[in-house]
């Protein structure tokens, strides 16, 4: 309720905010930004304590790709199939004529395929947290988790298994705490963007929102359901029931990242391991981008289809293929997903001048892409535990 009202709020205070619209935005930022300094340690130590008290085998792992490979191939898949179909994009033609865009488009990225891979590997044990880097951290936990799992071979090292529960107990108490300030960082965040924006701009960019979000919900209601009631055969009332709280808490952040610790929490209660929920969750976070994924295709042929480009079927597949890699190592936080879009345009060649444009519906895009995100992590873990009885 506390959420509803912050947006309410929002709306109806950003007409008038003015100058202080700047003040709102960063107001939002920092709320945010404190939870992601807190998500990321999180992280670090469900990892580091799920590969160091329980067994993970091959073929989880190998589970984990495969369910994820499908779920980002069914999202892209979706996306580009509704921009095809609904052609989004010819309603936007009208604003994506030169000097339509106001303001200076996002910084042009190119994407270099070595750059990436070796930017996920750590340079210092410190930098990675410092930076956000979600993969590099990744990367040392699983190695930290692995030489304490010889370590505990001797006797002195036997007692780190209570260490590392109530250092992830802490890091939960901390962000819990902090996410009582959702509902502010929702009312600055949607005030600042009215404020800007105002609400004209709307009405030209209902096509684009609409398709937009008919993907995601597509894409949570057959792919993510066909995972949960027909291949693992569990309790769709059940799942949502406990979803309820992710979900809520993933909108008020734009950050499937910093829900992080209310998506495990759910899951324990739908009764998914913590070997299932430690892989789905927290080391396949990165593979589980299925709302930036399917946004990235949409998108994508939208902003082609308002400038008036074809794009060869070689071009969208190129594009798709991008897609799947730029959306792997992208951090849960707020605006990846249409930064990742820049550098997909980029690469394949589509102006992005025009993109600002689309910012000031994001801020709905964007949450609807992080609740997803946090489906596709409950989702994958329900995937890799296998058919178990769901919680009630």
């Amino acid at each position: 309720m506390t959420l509803v009202i912050g947006l309410v709020l929002g709306l109806l205070v950003g007409p008038w905010a003015g100058s202080a619209a700047p003040l709102l935005s960063e107001i939002s930022r920092w709320v945010v930004q404190l939870i992601k300094a807190l998500a990321v340690p999180l992280l670090f130590v469900a990892i580091l304590h799920a590969v160091y008290s329980t067994e993970v085998r091959l073929r989880s792992g190998l589970k984990m790709l495969a369910v994820a490979l499908i779920n980002a191939t069914l999202a892209i898949a979706i996306g580009i199939s509704l921009s095809h179909w609904l052609r989004p994009g010819d309603a936007l033609r009208p604003l994506f004529q030169p000097g339509a865009a106001a303001g200076a488009p996002p910084p042009e990225l190119k994407l270099d395929w070595l750059k990436n891979l070796g930017a996920w590997v750590p340079e210092s044990f410190i930098k990675p947290f410092a930076d956000n880097a979600v993969i590099p951290v990744i990367i040392l936990a699983l190695l930290l988790g692995a030489a304490l799992r010889r370590e505990r071979q001797h006797p002195e090292g036997r007692d780190i298994t209570g260490v590392i529960g109530s250092a992830q107990r802490v890091c939960e108490h901390m962000l819990f705490a902090v996410t009582r300030l959702i509902p502010v960082a929702v009312f600055a965040a949607v005030g600042s963007s009215v404020a800007r924006y105002g609400y004209g701009p709307l009405s030209g960019l209902v096509s684009y929102l609409g398709v937009g979000l008919l993907g995601l919900a597509i894409h949570i209601g057959l792919t993510y359901h066909a995972w949960i009631a027909l291949v693992c055969r569990r309790s769709l009332a059940a799942f949502w029931r406990e979803a309820r709280i992710p979900v809520l808490q993933s909108i008020g952040t734009n950050s499937s990242l910093a829900t992080l610790p209310f998506t495990l929490r759910a899951l324990d209660r739908l009764g998914v391991s913590k070997h299932a929920s430690a892989l789905g969750a927290c080391v396949g976070t990165n593979l589980n981008n299925d709302g930036i994924l399917l946004y990235e295709g949409m998108a994508l042929l939208c902003v082609a289809q308002a400038l008036g480009i074809d794009l060869t079927l070689s071009q969208q597949l190129s594009a798709a293929v991008l897609c799947m890699l730029t959306g792997m190592g992208v951090a849960g936080v707020p605006d990846a997903g249409f930064i990742s879009l820049s550098l997909v345009l980029t690469a394949v060649g589509v102006p992005v001048e025009n993109l600002p444009l689309l910012l000031s519906v994001d801020w709905i895009l964007g949450r609807a892409r992080s609740v997803t995100n946090v489906l596709s992590d409950m989702t994958l873990s329900i995937a890799i535990d296998g058919r178990r009885k769901s919680a009630h």
